[in-house]
C-alpha cells in the first residue's frame, strides 16, 4: 500500500480525526493510507448492507411493532448510504480525486449504533428466534468491522462498542440466568478483540513505514540524499507527462564536475565524498519545490527546473558559479572544483527522461571541450549558447 500516493484526506471533525489517529507516531501520508483501508473491497461490503437490511425486514415482518419498524427503516436508509459512500468513494480514489471521510465515519458509528439497537430490542422482546438472528447477525457484524477496518482501531472499537454494548444489557436485564453468563463474556470478546486490532494495526504502521524507508533507499543516493538514477526516472514518470499536456517548460541541467578526480587522488576518498556531500547542498538552492535534484553516480548530478528562455540562461549560469565560485572546505585544507553544464529543454528537445539526458550529455561534451567551467544549453537549430564563468 503507497501511502504517499492516497488521495484520501484526514478527518476535519475533532472526534473522527481522533477515531483514526494511530495513537503513535506516524507520518501524515501513512495515517491517510490507513484510512484508505477503509475504502477496500466493495463487494463484500454490499453483499453485508443487502444481508442486515433483509435481516431487519425478517424480523420486523416477524414482530411488526414501532421499535422494529423504525429499526428496519434505519437499515434501509443506511444500507443505500452507506453503499453510495464505500463505492463512491472507491472509484473517486480510483480516479485520482480527493476523499474526504467524515461523513463516511459518521454513518459508521450511526449504523453501529443501529445495530447495536436492533440487537437490544430483540432480546429484549422476548422472542428467541428474533434474538437468535438479531444476535448472530451482530456477532458476524463484528468480524466484519475487525476485517474491514483494521487500519482504524479506535474506530473498531467503537463500532463494536456500539454493536455489542447494547446486547450485553439486553442480556443482563432479561432475567434469564445463563443470559448473563452472555452480558460478562461480551465485554472480554470486545477487550480480546480490541487487543487484537491494536496488534495488528501496529504491526500494519511497522510494515508501512518499513516499506518507505525501503523505497527511499531504492530511490535516493545514500551519501548525498539526493534522488538516484531510479528516484530521477520515478520522478519524470510522475512530473514530465503531465506536464506535457500543460505545455510547462522544464530545463535538465547535466552536471559534471571539473577537477574532482584530482581532489579525490590528492585528499582521499573520505574528502572526496564531503565535496560530493556540499555540491548536492549547493546545487539543491536551485531546486523548487516541483523540481528534482538527482546524483547520477560518481560526479554526475541532474538538475530539472521549472524555468525557460533567458532564466535557463540565468540559473545555468548561476549552477556553474555556484560549484566554481566558491571553494570547498574541507577541514584544515580548501579544495576547488568547476563544473561543465550541458542543459536540454522540456518538451522542445524531448518529452522523456531518456531524451533529455541525452541531448544534455552532448551538449556537456561541449560544455567540456570549452575548457573552463560552463554552461552549454542545447540549442534547437542555432548554434550553441555557452555561458562561461
Amino acid at each position: 500500500m503507497d501511502g504517499e500516493s492516497s488521495q484520501v484526506e484526514l478527518p476535519r471533525a475533532r472526534l473522527c480525526r481522533w477515531l483514526v489517529d494511530s495513537g503513535c507516531d506516524v507520518p501524515p501520508a501513512i495515517r491517510r493510507a490507513l484510512v484508505t483501508t477503509l475504502f477496500g473491497a466493495s463487494t463484500p461490503f454490499v453483499l453485508g448492507e443487502i444481508n442486515n437490511a433483509l435481516l431487519a425486514c425478517v424480523v420486523a415482518a416477524r414482530i411488526p411493532t414501532a421499535p422494529f419498524l423504525i429499526w428496519t427503516a434505519l437499515q434501509l436508509v443506511l444500507a443505500m448510504l452507506r453503499i453510495r459512500l464505500q463505492v463512491g468513494g472507491r472509484r473517486a480514489l480510483a480516479r485520482g480525486e480527493i476523499v474526504r471521510p467524515d461523513l463516511y465515519l459518521a454513518v459508521a458509528l450511526t449504523w453501529a449504533a443501529t445495530i447495536g439497537y436492533g440487537t437490544y430490542i430483540s432480546v429484549a422482546s422476548g422472542d428467541w428466534v428474533a434474538a437468535t438472528l438479531a444476535s448472530t447477525s451482530a456477532a458476524a457484524m463484528v468480524g466484519a468491522i475487525c476485517f474491514r477496518s483494521y487500519g482504524v482501531p479506535r474506530l473498531v472499537i467503537a463500532m463494536i462498542s456500539l454493536v455489542l454494548g447494547p446486547c450485553a444489557l439486553a442480556a443482563t436485564l432479561s432475567g434469564e440466568p445463563i443470559m448473563l453468563l452472555a452480558g460478562l463474556q461480551l465485554p472480554l470478546y470486545l477487550g480480546s478483540m480490541g487487543l487484537t486490532s491494536f496488534a495488528l494495526h501496529r504491526m500494519l504502521v511497522r510494515t508501512m513505514q518499513a516499506e518507505r524507508r525501503n523505497r527511499h533507499h531504492a530511490r535516493h543516493d545514500p551519501l548525498t540524499g539526493l534522488k538516484n538514477r531510479g528516484g530521477l526516472a520515478h520522478w519524470a514518470a510522475m512530473q514530465l507527462a503531465p506536464r506535457a499536456a500543460a505545455d510547462r517548460a522544464f530545463v535538465l541541467f547535466y552536471v559534471d564536475l571539473d577537477g574532482f578526480k584530482a581532489v579525490n587522488d590528492r585528499l582521499g576518498h573520505a574528502c572526496g565524498d564531503l565535496v560530493l556531500a556540499e555540491v548536492a547542498a549547493r546545487l539543491g538552492a536551485f531546486a523548487g519545490s516541483d523540481d528534482a535534484v538527482a546524483r547520477l553516480g560518481g560526479d554526475e548530478f541532474v538538475v530539472i527546473a521549472a524555468c525557460g528562455g533567458g532564466e535557463a540562461e540565468r540559473l545555468g549560469a548561476g549552477i556553474v558559479e555556484a560549484i566554481a565560485g566558491a571553494p570547498f572546505l574541507l577541514g584544515d585544507v580548501a579544495a576547488t572544483v568547476g563544473a561543465s553544464v550541458g542543459a536540454a529543454v522540456f518538451p522542445a528537445h524531448g518529452e522523456t527522461l531518456e531524451a533529455l539526458l541525452h541531448v544534455a550529455d552532448m551538449a556537456l561534451y561541449e560544455a567540456k571541450a570549452a575548457g573552463e567551467p560552463c554552461c552549454v544549453i542545447a540549442p534547437a537549430r542555432t548554434e550553441p549558447a555557452r555561458l562561461c564563468a
